[in-house]
């Protein structure tokens, strides 16, 4: 199964007098708008002032993490309004086509992530000849896996995307299996990862691999070589070489930034553009995590 492409989400909207809107009321200190992945959007709020959200519809599916300080919200859905006071770690889920009104009592701060309905549904095997996938509403949810996965989502913006989208995307395609398998009004049975990928498969993912290491590799695009959705992809992979398909591509740039240190007169910048490094701070930061010393000290010893 070759997995169908997905278009960006360009930002967390919701749909309120028919028009496209953003739902909290405050500029983000984070955002994934220049991330580069696709089918998922993320933005942080940080002390958002007590507001009220006026009625809205969900296009895309919605994770509302709270986080900091506990806050008094009262909300409306299917006719029924409800508050309590949300402590951290409380998530909103809310699927797409929820219809809703919320308001937060006082200062609040959160993680908002927006779920592309394609993108759910083609994160397992089983529900990606689907549109979509219908979720359970959640409104007062605790669930330290989708918090973990989303906080890990905002450090890798925050960290300036050393392995480019690849590790966001596959922290995305995880999180986006996890709701399937999880939150499905209708019970999904993950397939069950097998020892790995087959030798040819994998052959050909590792050869696009290193004949890419410069360029930007997408999870998608490692998927489709090897013919499966992209969160078993990752599964298999990981079975495959031990190691997740972002930390492969990592290790792999840095294990060619060390023969092109000893082996070429290339300045340390021009190095980590040619590995597929954003700059040379990413490369530096990166080489000296993984190989305890720094490019520059690693080509004086070499």
């Amino acid at each position: 199964m070759t997995p169908k492409s997905v278009l960006p989400v360009h930002g967390v909207e919701v749909l309120s007098d028919g028009r496209f809107i953003r739902p909290i009321p405050a500029a983000s200190t984070l955002t994934s708008e220049q991330a580069g992945w696709d089918g998922v959007a993320l933005e942080s709020y940080c002390k958002v002032p007590g507001c009220e959200i006026a009625e809205h519809e969900h296009p895309t599916h919605l994770l509302n993490l709270l986080v900091g300080e506990p806050v008094r919200a009262e909300w409306t859905t299917e006719g029924r309004c409800h508050s309590a006071i949300n402590e951290p770690g409380t998530i909103y889920l809310l699927p797409r086509g929820t219809r809703d009104k919320v308001a937060w009592m006082h200062q609040s701060s959160r993680v908002v992530l927006a779920i592309d309905a394609n993108f759910l549904a083609h994160s397992v095997e089983e529900t990606a000849h689907l549109e979509d996938v219908e979720l359970t509403p959640h409104w007062e949810l605790k669930d330290r896996h989708i918090a973990a996965l989303m906080m890990a989502l905002c450090a890798d913006l925050q960290d300036g995307q050393p392995a480019g989208p690849l590790y966001g995307e596959m922290l995305a395609a995880t999180l986006a299996a996890y709701l399937v398998k999880r939150f499905s009004l209708r019970p999904v049975a993950g397939k069950h990862a097998a020892r790995g990928l087959p030798n040819a498969r994998l052959k050909r993912v590792l050869e696009f691999i290193s004949a890419h290491l410069s360029d930007e590799i997408r999870l998608e695009t490692l998927a489709s070589i090897a013919g499966m959705s992209r969160h078993h992809f990752g599964e298999l992979f990981r079975r495959s070489t031990g190691v997740s398909p972002h930390q492969y591509v990592i290790g792999q740039r840095v294990e060619r930034g060390k023969r092109m240190l000893r082996d070429t007169d290339l300045s340390i910048l021009e190095i980590g553009l040619a590995t597929g490094f954003a700059d040379q701070s990413h490369f530096t930061k990166t080489f000296r995590r993984m190989a305890r010393v720094t490019p520059r000290e690693y080509r004086i010893a070499a």
